[in-house]
């Protein structure tokens, strides 16, 4: 281990040092209501108390916490969630908001269940330093690109949806129609049961023609809105990093993956080690006795793991440093998962660096990347 690493790891293990006389608040959030807990740097509980989820409450919330005293930082669960109204607004007004995991289910068994506990402990959690992770911000573009995400990933459900129950009636319809249809491919399916006129509801081959007419209507719209979102999140991403789509195999849906997993500041992640470990992208220890290696990370932001998978599948087949770089791990024993795995964490590092392109960290991607991947 290098002695950057190590300093980077005594910091992270340091307890903050907080003055005296600051108060540190824990929000448990839900849908309807926001528990608030007040602590001193102790962590002994000064006060708690619930407030409705609207830009009132959210005042009334800010006045109770400074109401003991100077408010040093706020820890609030549920950022990209129900907390994410409360964390946005707060940081508007300056206060320092700190993301915090669900408490522990062990540690929660043990003492019991209630909001108020969990405000508590959110508390707890920043005063301990087990808590110090930045929330998103959620007022840029790639909040944007996320919202559109939303909507077209739901599309693409619905339209596959369709798809297989249109094939399935074209399939199971009368003699008579099954024999004209079954031949056609999927776009010539759709287009052809779109035309159907299936005239007075008399017959299974007149309602086999209006089910599949209204679902090849359906297909149809879904494709168009699916151009629409398309379109947007292209210009939207385009706008925001024109250097991450002009990546090799990196394209408007996994470039989007990519940027909402990281969010609107990504300088929040503080190390490229931090961003693979965000996708998911990070070696893991799987040693044991007279084994030493490292198998593949199954946590992380699924979606961004697989962006990457994406990324690194084409640039396998179309990306000659790649491609170079495959043949001499293949030749030197290594299986094709584990290169893929290699892969994915030498794309999370160049992605890293297009996220925050400062000329400290390009200098140092050039110095990390093996030499068959430094030209990509």
């Amino acid at each position: 281990m290098s002695r950057v690493a190590r300093r980077r790891i005594d910091k992270d293990l340091e307890r903050p040092e907080w003055p005296p006389g600051v108060v540190i608040g824990g929000v448990d959030t839900h849908k309807h209501i926001h528990v608030a807990a007040a602590c001193d740097p102790l962590g002994r509980v000064l006060g708690t108390r619930e407030f409705p989820t609207t830009t009132a409450g959210f005042k009334a919330l800010l006045r109770f916490l400074r109401g003991y005293g100077q408010l040093a930082a706020v820890g609030v669960e549920g950022t990209g969630c129900w907390g994410g109204g409360l964390a946005r607004w707060l940081t508007a007004r300056d206060v320092t908001v700190i993301e915090v995991d669900r408490p522990n289910r062990q540690a929660r068994r043990r003492r019991g269940k209630s909001d108020t506990i969990d405000a508590e402990e959110a508390a707890r959690a920043v005063i301990a330093g087990r808590a110090r992770t930045t929330p998103k911000t959620g007022t840029g573009p790639v909040e944007m690109a996320r919202q559109l995400r939303v909507a077209r990933r739901s599309a693409i459900k619905q339209r596959t949806q369709a798809l297989l129950q249109l094939q399935a009636l074209a399939d199971t319809a009368p003699d008579e129609l099954r024999d004209t249809i079954k031949p056609l491919r999927y776009a010539q399916l759709i287009e052809a049961a779109a035309r159907f006129r299936p005239g007075e509801m008399t017959t299974p081959t007149a309602a086999a023609k209006y089910a599949m007419s209204a679902l090849a209507r359906r297909i149809q719209h879904l494709d168009d809105e699916i151009g629409g979102l398309d379109a947007h999140l292209k210009e939207i991403l385009t706008a925001a990093h024109p250097g991450l789509l002009a990546a090799h195999g990196v394209g408007p849906d996994t470039a989007g993956a990519l940027l909402v997993a990281a969010g609107d500041n990504p300088e929040r992640l503080l190390t490229e080690q931090s961003f693979a470990a965000l996708c998911g992208a990070s070696p893991v220890q799987a040693s044991s006795g007279n084994t030493h290696r490292h198998r593949l990370n199954r946590g992380g932001d699924r979606q961004a793991n697989s962006a990457l998978w994406r990324i690194v599948l084409v640039r396998m087949k179309t990306h000659p440093p790649t491609r170079a770089y495959v043949t001499r791990r293949t030749a030197e024993g290594m299986s094709k998962r584990d290169i893929m795995r290699c892969l994915k964490r030498y794309v999370a590092r160049e992605i890293y660096h297009h996220l925050n392109p400062t000329p400290a960290s390009a200098r140092h991607l050039r110095l990390v990347l093996p030499a068959a991947l430094s030209t990509a």
